[in-house]
């Protein structure tokens, strides 16, 4: 018996339907994926045909490819709502890599005629790239690597090595869809796709730039993590034990540039996908309004004692906070999306986040700050036209989270590409303004120009949050 799995039920397993070919691989397989994009494609199957089973791939580690194996890689999506729970199986997924184990079985599984699109859950690092430019930063210890080991490690290793592969057997290039939280996501995978190209085959890269599609997409449903107690909870729900089940709430969307090579693709539109000519009106009302949000109320709802989304939203205080964020600093920089009422979407996205059903932890969207903040906040900052003082001390939360000690004193574990770098400009200034002075100097976060245009405010709010704390910084924007 597995570890935490609970006791005297049957082990969920895969049933005897039969089981498509794959069309996809996907990268680096996770709960959201596994919440979001693979249930949309199991129900473009189920409704209009098509193989587009999915072989998943783990970039890291073993652990979730261990956890499925034995279920026959079905698993349990349970939909937690403000009413209840409703459980379903998903049986989508036909094998799982783990990369590091065999790179070059991956490459080879990716260099199938069959597949014809790779999906990507890598988070903002996966790509490797310097968020303040879009380029690949070729200094990366991985992309170093993959430069000259056809063993790649790194995600766009292992896209540049596979499209070499099927260039050279003369095949047609897969399309590469990225699930990932990032503004002009495509163009962001094409670019770094293209830079590692350019540096192993010149013209490689050009076959690439011609022949490929990098279509852009906007994926919206929180997901927390899968806690112990979520094993129980299905567990009870579905009288079968299963290790690696994922949560959601019920809201989903996902947006796609209709950009496929060759037009290939499951039957998307059938199941409420939005197929557009343009991405970019959806990705900035989402990356602004609910990411922007989501990482403010992280930062000054974790020091504020917090501990999920839905605690921190039901504290009327940073409610009302991420009204004003919406309403007077965030919503003024968007051109909303044909049929969308921005007010109508900030009044949805507060009732997900009050969701009691969700335990989404501020901790966890608290991680990897230095790559999500020049998309979810600084972009809003350098649109901004008006004063923003509630994006201001959402950034000031963010340095006084980097420093790695919460206001009661208690060290923070935080989970964060650059930790280390971000720890020792902290602890190497004394003032509350050297220490934003230092932190606005990584020009890895911010650009000079964006660095300059908030400094002053950003002091200000560090210095209110580092006298008063959190909950009363808030308080102090909102003119309480």
């Amino acid at each position: 018996m597995e570890a935490g799995l609970p006791v005297d039920l049957p082990r969920l397993t895969r049933s005897d339907a039969p089981r498509p070919g794959v069309g996809i691989v996907h990268l680096g397989l996770g709960a959201f994926f596994r919440s979001h994009g693979a249930i949309y494609i199991a129900e473009a199957m189920a409704k209009s045909g098509g193989n587009w089973g999915i072989l998943a791939a783990s970039l890291k580690n073993p652990g979730t490819r261990d956890a499925l194996k034995p279920q026959g890689y079905a698993y349990t999506a349970l939909e937690a709502g403000p009413d209840g729970d409703t459980a379903q199986v998903v049986e989508v997924i036909e094998d799982l890599l783990v990369a590091p184990e065999d790179p070059q079985a991956l490459i080879a599984a990716m260099a199938q005629p069959s597949v014809r699109i790779v999906t990507l859950t890598v988070t903002e690092k996966g790509y490797c790239h310097n968020p303040a430019t879009g380029t690949l930063n070729m200094g990366h210890p991985d992309i170093a690597h993959d430069l000259t080991d056809p063993q790649p490690r790194s995600a766009p290793g292992f896209l540049v090595r596979a499209l070499q592969a099927r260039h050279a057997a003369g095949l047609r290039p897969f399309t590469v869809l990225t699930c990932d939280n990032l503004p002009h996501n495509g163009a962001v995978v094409r670019q770094a796709v293209l830079d590692l190209a350019q540096a192993i085959d010149p013209a490689l890269a050009r076959w690439i730039e011609t022949e490929g599609r990098f279509p852009s997409t906007m994926v919206d449903r929180i997901v927390p993590a899968t806690e112990p107690a979520d094993l129980d909870r299905v567990a009870a729900l579905t009288g079968r034990q299963d290790a690696a089940p994922v949560i959601h709430e019920p809201f989903r969307q996902w947006v796609i540039e209709d950009n496929f090579v060759d037009a290939q693709r499951p039957d998307f539109g059938a199941v409420g996908v939005e197929l557009v000519r343009d991405v970019a009106p959806f990705e900035l009302m989402k990356l602004r309004m609910l990411n922007g949000t989501h990482s403010s109320l992280a930062y000054l709802g974790y020091l504020a004692g917090h501990e999920t989304i839905s605690d921190t939203t039901t504290d009327p205080t940073f409610a009302e906070f991420a009204q004003m964020l919406w309403t007077r600093e965030i919503i003024p920089t968007l051109r909303a999306p044909e049929g969308t009422d921005l007010g109508n979407y900030a009044a949805a996205l507060l009732a997900r986040y009050q969701n009691p059903a969700i335990r989404h932890l501020t901790w966890q969207i608290a991680m990897d700050g230095s790559q999500k903040l020049p998309q979810r906040l600084l972009g809003t900052l350098d649109d901004a036209t008006t004063p923003c003082p509630g994006l201001c001390l959402a950034v000031a939360g963010w340095m006084r989270y980097v420093g790695g000690v919460d206001e009661a004193g208690t060290p923070i574990d935080v989970r964060d590409p650059l930790a280390a770098q971000l720890k020792r400009l902290s602890d190497g200034a004394t003032t509350p303004a050297d220490k934003v002075a230092a932190l606005l100097n990584l020009r890895d976060v911010f650009s000079a120009g964006v660095a300059d245009q908030i400094k002053v405010p950003v002091t200000v709010a560090f210095e209110t949050l580092t006298a008063k704390g959190a909950r009363a910084a808030v308080q102090e924007a909102l003119g309480q």
